[in-house]
């Protein structure tokens, strides 16, 4: 999963810095983007990832799935090494190397347990959550610069971070009739959609590095608070310790890693960084 998302998160941001700039909230932007082979295959890669987190989320908890998701800027990182000759600075290897041992702290301290119920309650705020962030990314669509990537990256976080929650119970169904039959396979779709496009919009603004920072820690944090208090993710006892730093020193260092990213190629109406989110999907879109 993390391998596919570190994948995606390269050839996206690179299609999404190529196309056509798109100044509001118009679904165009997605068709313009699925002209692009690199998007299409960043795509297949986000799909594949959202899959995998899918599974995972079946008997893991959201704190340890999420952490993974954006874990995937890691392996975006040394792709770009690898692949695209970018320079490594020392502070970047230490945030590296930060992440594996966040990551390891999580694995350690999670309990694995399929999820509770989210409950009618549940359902009906992920579907005012749908509106409310439609409706807000409609207006900050009209921001340009660091304030509109800032923005739109934290609305497409929370959005992936909707799909997260519900993509959790949704994930131990036990017949297909259930699976296709249970609104929250809807209100998922819709929020990775809705969390894509406002994504892309993110990618195409100011500051990417900042629209990074902000989706992986709106995409992470309330999954990570909902599935504890909600959905019954559990933490081994005495290990709560570890869950917490695991959890803080992975989302520094995905954010740390984001704004070390080194500039690679500008849009025609603004500076943009390569490396960029996942997601998604459910990164961001799962």
């Amino acid at each position: 999963m993390i391998a596919a998302y570190g994948v995606a998160n390269l050839l996206q941001s690179v299609a999404a810095a190529r196309t056509d700039l798109h100044p509001g909230f118009d679904l165009r932007l997605l068709l313009s983007l699925g002209k692009r082979k690199t998007y299409l295959v960043g795509l297949f890669c986000q799909f594949a990832g959202f899959s995998l987190a899918f599974l995972a989320r079946r008997d893991l908890p959201l704190f340890l799935v999420q952490a993974a998701v954006a874990a995937g800027l890691g392996v975006t990182t040394l792709l770009g090494v690898l692949v695209l000759k970018w320079r490594l600075p020392k502070a970047e290897v230490a945030l590296l190397a930060a992440l594996s041992c966040g990551l390891a702290g999580l694995v350690l301290a999670a309990q694995p347990h399929p999820s509770r119920p989210l409950g009618l309650a549940g359902v009906v705020g992920l579907a005012i959550a749908l509106l409310v962030i439609a409706v807000v990314g409609f207006f900050a669509a009209r921001l340009h610069g660091s304030h509109g990537s800032v923005a739109l990256g934290s609305l497409a976080g929370v959005a992936f971070s909707a799909a997260a929650v519900a993509s959790r119970p949704l994930a131990g169904a036990d017949s297909i009739h259930q699976f296709v039959t249970d609104p929250l396979l809807y209100l998922l779709i819709a929020h990775s959609v809705v969390g894509q496009l406002l994504l892309g919009m993110a990618m195409q603004r100011g500051s990417t590095t900042s629209a990074v920072a902000a989706m992986d820690a709106a995409a992470a944090v309330p999954a990570a608070a909902v599935g504890l208090l909600l959905l019954g993710d559990e933490i081994q006892p005495g290990r709560e310790w570890l869950a917490a730093a695991g959890f803080l020193v992975t989302l520094l260092a995905v954010i740390g890693l984001s704004f070390y990213a080194e500039p690679q190629h500008g849009h025609a109406h603004s500076r943009a960084r390569v490396p960029v989110a996942a997601g998604r999907g459910s990164h961001r879109s799962d």
